[in-house]
Parts: structure tokens; sequence; C-alpha cells
């Protein structure tokens, strides 16, 4: 609670410049690390292809012009100057865009969405640069046509989830790439028919290593990111102007576009091809934008443009000025970083390298775990075992079965590619994939939630969309050297993730379908025709209206429940964060005597959900604050369709907030009681109901937890037949139960099950 209450404060908090500047230095680390690392390899998987290297130096002069204008084009202008304001309350990434969408156009992608959720302070107060449009415009219009057309929707899902996908993929290939670039500089010490056999084998211990220690969290490390990142930028820059004044000060005019026309011309197709490796020049631009909710936008500019950005320059003119005075390059490997490194610094600056891949991989890792995360909350992941590894920095999070499932790819992809050349391949297919997954939806949040000119957006998807179809194009014609891998790795987890999400998404509808009327609960009448015995029952459910079909088949079987009953649902919306003030909704399931109630618990996808006693003291106080407010003047819920719902915040959220005291008392029973703020006076009848809630607390709390199987029907095709029976069962048998499931203490839960068909 303190963690959300930091979030909040700081939220809203102006920023002073030297919190910018810090949060740039700190940036550095975290997000930077991995574009940093780029000039180890991009010269290298360029040259592969058979493009030569004249004495005209008109082949490394075209390839310095494409990396210094791809990288001023792609990173510098679309994702600093544009794609970092189209952050989701400060959050950034694939799913933050699609989040941004399913908001403004009102795409129902994910199950138990309610009216209420859309009064949430952070869901309306998401960024809108143009003023309100007229509904015949044909902004409206393409909002009009997502909202009705179930196919443009799952599309839309599908292309996040393809984004998603590629990202994962990325955790897999960049580590492995970072660090064996970074260890590459053991070759010019090694004969060529040894270092094969020394690279490797380093290479895999080193990411053994990083990977190991994910379960520390960065923050433990953090603070030697930055200075580590910021010595090897400085390194490379210095490095860099050395090699220009040394080799040739006159390759600064190599960064006129007139060089790349003349690569293009005389290069042709095999110029084309080697754009692959030329896109690795921007593999980090998205890291970027994904970690935006660890630092301020302001911070990430700042710290691109005035050192990132120009130190990478440096670099790249360094290499080229020193390739332009050396032709006669036999081997591959000599267009590696390290052979324009004077050679009484090289054995500092490998030591440098690998500490900088070492740093730009965890960035990568970490964001893996977080996309991972959000995606989960969200239903479009199988449930995972999240940890959380830092109590002051929010969204530091660790995931252990996806980081031992990433160091295993990982460290396949190493060993059985063994080349710097195929690994590059794979990872700038994975790489421009996100890209061109954020550019489609970046044009659509234009549209939507910009309220701009269809044309403007229409120009923002040619422009950069062309930039990034045509290195695509290259990379993917390099499919059978290494550019299978991130396919074949997508395929498997969006099949994994659209199973859990159509399977999910069907429970629900089976759920809503099979649940019973509430006036099935009035026509029993004042007594209900049950024993009431003493305590609090809470019902675990998805619903957020009506009642579960759990629990008519429990009190079928078992006549009883508690004398204080809870619905429970516990839900993520499609936002980052939910405020505590806004956290609990809270109504009545039938007239007051019944002493039934609904609890929905909202959590953004970003939100740390903790089920301990905090949670339920909260969401008993939560109940009694609605009964003490008198917001239950409304004695039943209207119809099945919409409950009565009040908005309560939690115990810390509010010094007006009604206050539980439980302690253990004479003979370890437990004694509880409210503390009403002063000055409140209260009706009877809601005093009867908070002495009766108080009875109930110190009686105890069980749980009430459903678990519903699923079964295609006999008859159905095939392909439903995998999804349900294959896929969804298989995924939901070797996934995680829920939290809650977890925190429930053994003596106080019981089970029911029921099986669907459909």
């Amino acid at each position: 609670m303190d963690l959300e209450s930091r979030i909040f404060h700081n939220s809203n908090k102006k920023e002073s410049w030297r919190s910018v500047l810090t949060l740039a230095y700190q940036s550095l680390g975290v997000v930077y690390g991995e574009i940093s690392t780029s000039p180890l390899f991009v010269y290298r998987n360029t040259f592969s292809e058979d493009i030569g290297h004249t004495d005209t130096n008109e082949e490394i002069f075209g390839v310095l012009s494409l990396v210094f204008w791809t990288l001023t084009l792609v990173t510098l202008v679309k994702y600093v100057f544009i794609v970092l304001r189209a952050d989701d309350n400060g959050e950034g990434g694939t799913f933050a865009l699609y989040s941004l969408l399913c908001r403004h156009a009102r795409l129902r992608s994910f199950h138990n969405c309610q009216l209420e959720d859309e009064e949430l302070s952070e869901y309306r107060s998401s960024r809108c640069f143009g003023a309100d449009v007229p509904e015949r415009s044909l902004n409206c219009r393409v909002k009009n046509t997502l909202e009705k057309h179930k196919f443009l929707q799952s599309v839309l899902l599908v292309l996040a989830l393809i984004g998603t996908c590629m990202v994962v993929g990325v955790g897999v290939l960049k580590p492995a790439i970072s660090v064996f670039s970074a260890v590459s500089g053991l070759e010019l010490s090694v004969s060529k028919e040894h270092h094969r056999y020394v690279e490797v084998p380093a290479a895999c211990l080193i990411l053994i290593g990083l990977f190991a220690l994910q379960r520390y969290g960065t923050h433990r490390v953090g603070f030697i990111f930055a200075p580590i990142v910021l010595t090897w930028l400085l390194c490379i820059a210095a490095i860099g102007i050395y090699n220009i004044y040394y080799w040739n000060p006159h390759v600064y005019k190599a960064l006129s576009p007139y060089y790349v026309f003349q690569f293009i011309k005389k290069t042709k197709t095999a110029g084309w091809m080697s754009l692959g490796g030329i896109l690795l020049c921007i593999t980090g631009s998205e890291a970027m934008f994904a970690d935006l909710g660890h630092f301020s936008p302001l911070s990430i500019k700042i710290a691109f443009t005035a050192v990132v950005y120009p130190c990478l320059t440096l670099a790249y003119m360094g290499q080229a000025a020193y390739f332009s005075r050396h032709h006669d390059i036999k081997h591959e490997y000599e267009f590696g970083f390290y052979v324009s490194v004077p050679g009484k610094l090289r054995w500092p600056v490998v030591v440098i390298a690998i500490l900088a891949a070492v740093v730009g991989s965890q960035s990568i890792i970490t964001g893996t775990f977080s996309i991972i995360k959000q995606c989960s909350a969200l239903n479009c992941f199988p449930r995972v075992k999240v940890v959380h590894t830092s109590s002051k920095i929010h969204g530091q999070v660790y995931i252990p079965e996806i980081n031992w499932l990433l160091m295993l790819m990982c460290l396949a992809v190493t060993i059985g590619f063994g080349d710097i050349r195929r690994l590059g391949n794979a990872s700038g297919l994975a790489v421009i994939s996100v890209m061109l997954v954020t550019t489609c939806l970046m044009s659509l949040v234009i549209i939507l939630c910009w309220n701009q000119n269809v044309l403007l957006a229409l120009a923002f998807v040619v422009f950069f969309g062309t930039i990034e179809a045509v290195f695509f194009s290259a990379s993917i014609m390099k499919f059978f050297e290494g550019a299978w891998v991130p396919i074949v790795m997508s395929v498997v987890f969006l099949s994994v993730m659209y199973s859990w999400h159509y399977g999910t998404l069907k429970k629900y509808e089976l759920d809503v379908q099979n649940k019973v009327s509430v006036n099935w609960l009035l026509s029993l009448g004042p007594s209900l025709g049950f024993v009431r015995v003493r305590g609090i029952g809470v019902v675990h459910t998805e619903l957020v209206s009506g009642i579960p079909a759990i629990f008519s088949h429990f009190v079928t079987n078992l006549p009883a429940f508690h004398q204080v009953l809870v619905f429970l649902c516990i839900k993520h919306v499609p936002i980052p964060h939910v405020r505590p003030q806004e956290r609990f909704l809270v109504g009545r399931v039938g007239p007051r005597n019944f002493r039934i109630y609904r609890c929905i618990v909202r959590y953004g996808y970003r939100d740390i959900h903790k089920d301990d006693d905090e949670f339920e003291k909260d969401l008993v106080c939560s109940i009694a604050e609605f009964i003490r407010t008198g917001n239950s003047s409304n004695e039943a819920e209207k119809d099945d369709h919409h409950d009565v719902m009040a908005v309560v915040g939690t115990c810390s959220s509010s010094t007006h907030h009604i206050i539980m005291s439980d302690e253990n008392g004479k003979g370890q029973k437990k004694k509880v009681r409210f503390i009403v703020p002063e000055k409140q006076k209260m009706e009877s009848d809601a005093m009867e109901e908070l002495k009766d809630l108080m009875e109930a607390r110190e009686a105890g709390v069980a749980y009430i937890i459903g678990h519903s199987y699923m079964r295609a029907k006999p008859g159905s095709s095939t392909l439903k037949k995998l999804l349900v029976n294959f896929g969804y069962e298989l995924l939901r048998k070797n996934s995680r139960a829920p939290s809650y499931v977890h925190s429930v203490p053994h003596a106080s839960a019981l089970e029911v099950s029921m099986m669907y068909y459909v």
C-alpha cells in the first residue's frame, strides 16, 4: 500500500531540473544498455554480405550514411519525438498502445469490463492533443468501424500479441548477440582454429551467470549500471574521435544522403541484403518506449539527444574512418569493432564491452518480464509466478519460469549458431517486426486517441512503415540463415497466448450464460431457506453481476452458508494503475437483511496485487465503509445486468475512512472493532449491520473457490478441439493457480468444481 501511494505521489509531483537530470543519468543504465552495444556488431554483420570494400570507399561511406540516417529517422525522429508522446498514463510499450486503443475505441477484448471502469481517473486522463471531432468525421468512422467489427478487433489483438511475441524473441536473441560480440575481442588474440572453442563457452558462462542473478533484482546492483554504460559510451566516442583524427578527418562528408544512393547504385541486390545488418544499429530503440514507466519522457529524451546519439554517431564515424584506410581485409571478423581499437587499449575495452553487454542484456530480460506480467494481467498469457524484487522501485519483477526458459533458449541459439552473423539475422528480424507493429498501432493512436487528421496518420505509417518494410524485406530473405528462429518462437508464443486468451474469454462467457438470476435469491423469501452459520463467506468469482453458478451448485448440495456472504471479483482493467482511492466497488445483492455483498477489486496491468492479511482487512473495511456512508440506500440490484455499486478506497487512502482494529483477546479469541470517524451519525440499521459484520469477522473468514473446466462438445471442429481440449486445458493444468488461491489457508478453503462443454 505504501508503494502504491508513492507511485501516485511521484506522478503528481512537478519535476525539477535536478530530478530530470538524475533520471536521465539513471536511464543510461536501464534504457540505453541495449542500443549502446550495437557498434560491436553492426559493421561486421553488414559486410558479411558480398558487397566488397574497394579503394573508392563507396561501400563503407554508404554504410555509414545508412547507419546515420537510420539512427536519426527511426530512433530520434520516430521514437524520441513522436512515439514517446503516446504514453498510457506514463507507461509505454506495445500493450500500452493497445490498452489506449481499447479505451478510446471501446474495444471489448477483455472480459468483465464495466461502465464504472470508465470513471476511473487514469481511464479518463490519457492525453488527447486534438480537439473533439464531429461525429461524421473520418476519425469517428474509423472508430465506429473498429467497434462494430469483431474481426478487426481480433486482428488488432493478434497484431499486439505478435509485437509482444517478438519482444520475447528479442529477449532471447539480444543477450546472446551482445555477449557474444563483446567476447569476440578474443579473436584477435587466439588463432582462428581455436577461438570458436573459447568464445562460445565464455559467452555461455556469462549468460548463465546473468540469468542466475535475475532473482536478486536489478535494484541491488542498479547503482553501477549507469556508470558502466556511460563509461562505455564515452570510451567508444573517444576511440571514434581518435580514429577520425588519425585516419580520415574528412569522414564527416559520408553523412550526406548522396552516399546512400551511390551505395545502392553500386551494390544493388547485395546492398539491399546488407540492410539486415544495418538495422542492428537501432536495436534498443523500442526499449526507450517500453521502459517509459520507470522514467519520464523528458529524461529519456535528454539522455538520448545529449549523450547516446552523439556518442554512437562518433563511434560509427570512427570505425568508418579506420576502414576507409584499411582495404586489405581478408576475413569477416576483421570488420569487427575491436580491429579499430588501438592495440594498447584493446583488453580494457573488451572488459568494459562485456560489462556493457551484461547491463544491456539485463535491461532486455527485465523488460521481457515486465511485458509478460502485463499480458498475464490482461489474460493474454498463462498465469506465472511474479516476484516483485524491489519495495521501492515499482515495476521491477522477476518471473522464475520465464527466466529459465529464456536462459535455455538463449544458450540454444548461442551454441547452435556459434557466430555473430546468424545471430544478427535472427535478432534483426525480431527488432524490425516490433517496430512495424508499433508503427501500425501508432497510426491508430494518432486518429483515435490524439484526434488528429487521418492524413497525418497516413503520412506517419507510409513514411516510417516504408523504411521499416524495406528493412523487413531484407531480413526475411535471410530466413534460412538464422531469421527463422524469431518466426518459430513467435508462432509458438502466439499459439500459447491466443489459446489462453480464447479459452479465458469462452470460460467467462459460459459463466455469464450459466449465472443465476438475483430474482432466484429474492424468491426464497427473507429467511432465504438456508441455514446461516457464523462467519464471513467469500466466494471468488470473475462475474461482475448476478450470482455465479458455482454458488448455486454449492448451496443445492449443501443448503447452508455464512451470516455474511461476499461475492469477490478480482480483476485487471486496461490501464497501468488504479488509484487506492478507487480500488473497491462495493454493492448489495438483495435487501439489506440478507447481508450479501458484491465486492469488485480493480487493479491496473502494472499494479501489485498482494493477497495477504492486509488485503483481507481492506476487504472487510471497504464493506464497513460502504455501510457507514449510506451507499446502501438502494435495497436491491435493479436487474441482472447492472449492479448499483459504490466506489470505496483502501483503509490507508483516506483519513476519513472507517478503521478496523483486529487483535487477539483472552484465550486467543479474535476481537474486532470498527473505529468510526468523529462527528459521523449513523442510522440504527447501519449500526446493526456493522455489528453483524464485526461478529462475523470475529468468527473468521472462509473462502469458497470455484474451478470450472472446459471441454469441446462432441462434433466440434478439429480447430476448436485443439484450442480447448489440448491448448487451453493443457496450459491451465500447467499454469499457476490464481494468486489468491495460494494465500488462502487450507483450513479455511472450500473448492467447488464444474464442467462446461463449449
